[in-house]
Order: C-alpha cells, then sequence, then structure tokens
C-alpha cells in the first residue's frame, strides 16, 4: 500500500484481511488529525488520487484483472493468483480480487470523506471556486471507482457517507446493476458543474468527466449520448490529438502527452506497480505475464498492429521471450496509468456512429486510430463489419490496460471469442473475506 503523501490522517484505512466495512476502531478516521483547513484537505485530495493509483487500483492489480481474463496475456511466473485468472479457475479467495475490491472501496471512502468535510470548512485559503473543484474531483473519482466495480462485479454496496465509527454503513444490500450505474451518473453529472474547464491529463476536470461519461454511455448502450460526449474531447483540438506514431504517447518517458485524457502520474517514492509484473529479470522486472502468441503475432502484422509493434519486444538469445514494454522507464516504476486515452473516444464515438447507422462517419473514426497506428485504413461498410472491425482494433490498440475483457463481457461475445459459456464467470467473485466480515455482502452466483 502506498502512502507517500503520508495521509493515514485523512484516509479511512482497512485491513486486508476484514470487510471494509467491519472498520476497526483504531484504524478510522482520527477526528484530531481530521481535514479542518486549507492545507489537510489538499492533501486529502492528493491522497485521493494515491488511492487511484495504488497497486491494487490501477497501479497493478485492476487493469490486470482485465488483461488478464481477456485472453490475449498468458501466465509465465510463479504467483498462484494471476494463473488462476488465466487458467478460468478463478475462485473467491483470489488475492488479485480482493486487493482490487478493497482498494476501489478505499478510494470511495476517501471520496467520501473530501465530500462531507469540505463544504464545511471555514478557511480564507479554500475559495468557494476550490471548494467546489475538490468536490468535483471527489465526485468524479467515486464515480469511476464506481463503474469500475460494477464493470467487474456486479450491482454492488453503494457507500456514500463516510466511515467513522465501526457501525456507519452498516446492514446495506448490493444494489442493482441498475442501480449501481445510475449512481456512477449521479456522480458524474454532480461532478461537471463544478469542476473547471481546463485541461489537466493528471487531474479531474470538466474535460475529465465529458470521457468518462462517453465510456459510460458507450456501457449504457446510450449511443446518441456517447456520440455526444465523446465528440466534445474529439472536437477539442487544440487540447486533444492522436500521438504519431503511436509510441508517442508513452516512449522516450514523455507523460501527459495530447494523446493523454487522463493518467495517474507517478514519481520515484509512488510507484506504478506494473512495471513489476512485465518486465523481465534482465530489466529488473519478474515477468509473471507475457503477451502471448497469438497477441504477439497480431501486434507484428503491419496490417494489423501497424507500428503498435512497439508495445512487445524480446529477450536476447537463448531466451528471446516476447515481453510488454508500455511500462519500462527509469526511475522504475515512474510510468503513468493510462485511464483514458483519445484513442478510446474515437473508437466509443465509431461504435455508437455504427449503432446509429452512421457507417460513414463510424469508418472514419475507426480509420484515425488505424492511420495513426500505421496500419492500412479498414473498408469496413456495414454495421456488424464495423462493430467486429472496432473489436479488433481495441484489442490490439489497448492490450495492456484495463479493457479487453470488459469490453468483450459488454458486448456480449466473451463464448463467440473467448469460448467461456457460463455467464456466472462474467463477474468477478466477491472476496470470501468481505463475505465473511459483512453480513449484508452476497457473493455472485457461481462462486
Amino acid at each position: 500500500m502506498k502512502n507517500s503523501f503520508k495521509l493515514i490522517p485523512f484516509i479511512v484505512l482497512l485491513s486486508g484481511c476484514q470487510g471494509f466495512l467491519n472498520v476497526q476502531p483504531e484504524l478510522q478516521v482520527d477526528e484530531s488529525q481530521s481535514i479542518t483547513n486549507s492545507s489537510t484537505a489538499e492533501a486529502a485530495v492528493n491522497g485521493l488520487y494515491n488511492r487511484l493509483g495504488s497497486d491494487g487500483y490501477y497501479g497493478s492489480n485492476f487493469p490486470s484483472l482485465s488483461y488478464l481474463s481477456g485472453g490475449d496475456i498468458q501466465w509465465t511466473g510463479s504467483q498462484s493468483a494471476p494463473q488462476e485468472i488465466t487458467s478460468r479457475k478463478l475462485t473467491a479467495d483470489n488475492g488479485y480480487v480482493s486487493s482490487a475490491w478493497q482498494a476501489i472501496y478505499r478510494t470511495i471512502l476517501q471520496a467520501n470523506y473530501l465530500l462531507e468535510t469540505v463544504p464545511a470548512l471555514n478557511d480564507p485559503q479554500l475559495t468557494a471556486d476550490r471548494k467546489n473543484q475538490i468536490q468535483g474531483e471527489a465526485y468524479a473519482i467515486r464515480a469511476l471507482s464506481y463503474f469500475d466495480l460494477v464493470r467487474g462485479w456486479g450491482g454492488v454496496q453503494l457507500i456514500l457517507k463516510a466511515t467513522r465509527t465501526p457501525s456507519d454503513n452498516t446492514g446495506i444490500a448490493r444494489s442493482s446493476v441498475a442501480d449501481t450505474y445510475a449512481q456512477v451518473l449521479k456522480d458524474l453529472t454532480a461532478a461537471e458543474p463544478l469542476l473547471g474547464s481546463t485541461t489537466s491529463r493528471n487531474k479531474i476536470t470538466r474535460k475529465t468527466v465529458w470521457a468518462l461519461r462517453a465510456r459510460y454511455h458507450l456501457y449504457r448502450q446510450e449511443w446518441d449520448q456517447a456520440e455526444t460526449y465523446a465528440s466534445k474531447i474529439i472536437d477539442d483540438a487544440t487540447n486533444y490529438k492522436l500521438a504519431k506514431p503511436y509510441s508517442a504517447f508513452y516512449a522516450n518517458n514523455v507523460a501527459a502527452t495530447t494523446e493523454s485524457i487522463f493518467e495517474v502520474a507517478y514519481t520515484n517514492s509512488f510507484k506504478n506497480g506494473n512495471y513489476n509484473w512485465w518486465l523481465p529479470p534482465a530489466l529488473s522486472g519478474r515477468r509473471e505475464w507475457a503477451p502471448n502468441a497469438a497477441l504477439v503475432t497480431l501486434l507484428n502484422d503491419p496490417n494489423v498492429g501497424g507500428n503498435r509493434k512497439d508495445l512487445i519486444a524480446q529477450t536476447a538469445p537463448p531466451g528471446n521471450l516476447w515481453y510488454g514494454k508500455l511500462y519500462y522507464r527509469t526511475p522504475l516504476g515512474t510510468d503513468p496509468a493510462y485511464i483514458i486515452r483519445l484513442s478510446e473516444l474515437y473508437l466509443i464515438r465509431a461504435e455508437a456512429r455504427a449503432q446509429l447507422g452512421k457507417t460513414t462517419t463510424a469508418l472514419a473514426d475507426l480509420n484515425a486510430v488505424r492511420d495513426r497506428a500505421g496500419s492500412p485504413l479498414s473498408q469496413a461498410s456495414t454495421k456488424d463489419a464495423l462493430l467486429l472491425a472496432i473489436e479488433a482494433e481495441r484489442q490490439v490498440e489497448f492490450p495492456f490496460e484495463t479493457d479487453r475483457w470488459f469490453n468483450l463481457v459488454r458486448t456480449g461475445r466473451v463464448a463467440t471469442v473467448l469460448g467461456i459459456t457460463d455467464a456466472n464467470k462474467y463477474v468477478l467473485p466477491v472476496p470470501n473475506s468481505e463475505i465473511l466480515a459483512d453480513k449484508s455482502l452476497t457473493q455472485n452466483p457461481g462462486y
């Protein structure tokens, strides 16, 4: 668990072996050291981003649940948890699942605490506009957190108030999928007017909310709104452009490029853990997982991967081991975690337009992504052909990001593409430790 900002007084901390609702008194907010003024509020906001980028969340485990489940990444190491995921033998005791669940709820609890305390603060240095900005960031990050929970686990418990005592937020049943998604939209809607319209790659702004709403509406099959919100970002060409070639958004130690809509920044004292699992031992990693032969073939095919072949490399002979190199930089662990990029907005709009019968403009959006990657332009001209082409494009555009598995589940393509016919396996298990700690929490069927 990262605490480079040393925000323990401002965070509802949780033990890894107990439920997030069953908080021990010594791990709750210490009222004598809580958010009381501008400086402590700012520190707590930093802590919120720290939570989002923690090892359990976007710093490693949550993205890995997607790409290890998605069929393109093989387990190559010694840990049993990723092996369970790639071999389709996931259990409710899986450490990756537990870590991700707990990290996401810790992020939510941090957001709740900010939303409760900041409006009441009386500090001249904390202006009304700054209070609004902080609340907007908290709402948006809580929305993202619940979005990730619902696409991973289905309907979940909606914890919307700060946890200060063991009795707070107890007895809450799981909400439906529809109600959980409704909370996501409610939070995004609340966030939007509170935020400034500036451009930032590392902090939440109104533009970040627009991008997240485009993704939200795609998942809810609300095609008109998905197109509208994606266009808000794509049409802002002064601030958002596809980096060309593909590697230009991450190679040579660059960060916060025009390609990026929202990424988590890391430092030498607050590390992104992804590199450890991708890089081979010769590059100071463990290579617990790696692109499988099928993905290597796709990325190296100039008609498919184009210049996205730069995402992978091989170790020297005699090993000749393929590995992913999205997370690579020195100092180790200072790579950004990419939460949403402009190419996703193009593919969101392409899919929405295809669903709306706008095949010509849908093809143009798809080809914007392919052109950037140096791949031949697609000739897909029907709705069905476009949807399959967009799916294939996502596969090679985001192979090491949080996309493949969730995208296949969203589109109902898991059985066809991966051969997984048990629909119970389309959601993750609720960690057993959480079930044991909270009698109100129920397990997903099949686990």
